[in-house]
């Protein structure tokens, strides 16, 4: 069985819920990532939601705000979707295609140990469940 953990990058980069997107942003393009697991400042390890670039350009640059100004926390939404380390691959797949996600955090012992991407997907799939997967993630 391919678990969660067999795919997924290993490592995670946080960003606090009060930080600016633009300093979320630079991290972004410091570390080659898309989105950022942002944390609850009750609770460093918590997760309350996920930043990506595409909703630092879409939801505040788009509408003319500062992202220097607006922060993190401000564009979460939603409840923050994750996978424990030892799923299967197939579950994962259902958890992103169910919630149309391109990015899945996973967890062991309560705790955020990397991100299963598009990327680490196509790898791992023949070329038939790939497409399916695209069509199901991407569908309007």
């Amino acid at each position: 069985m391919t678990t969660a953990k067999d795919i997924m990058h290993p490592g995670a980069q946080w960003i606090p819920r009060y930080e600016t997107l633009d300093r979320a942003a630079q991290m972004m393009r410091d570390h080659g990532l898309g989105a950022l697991p942002v944390s609850d400042p009750d609770n460093k390890d918590r997760m309350c939601g996920i930043i990506t670039d595409r909703d630092i350009v879409v939801k505040c640059v788009a509408y003319g705000h500062d992202p220097a100004q607006m922060t993190c926390g401000d564009l979460c939404e939603g409840t923050p979707r994750w996978i424990d380390a030892g799923s299967d691959i197939s579950e994962a797949l259902r958890e992103m295609e169910s919630h149309q996600i391109k990015r899945l955090p996973v967890v062991e012992n309560k705790r955020m140990i990397g991100m299963i991407s598009e990327t680490d997907i196509a790898r791992h799939l023949s070329d038939d469940q790939l497409a399916e997967f695209v069509q199901r993630v991407y569908a309007a």
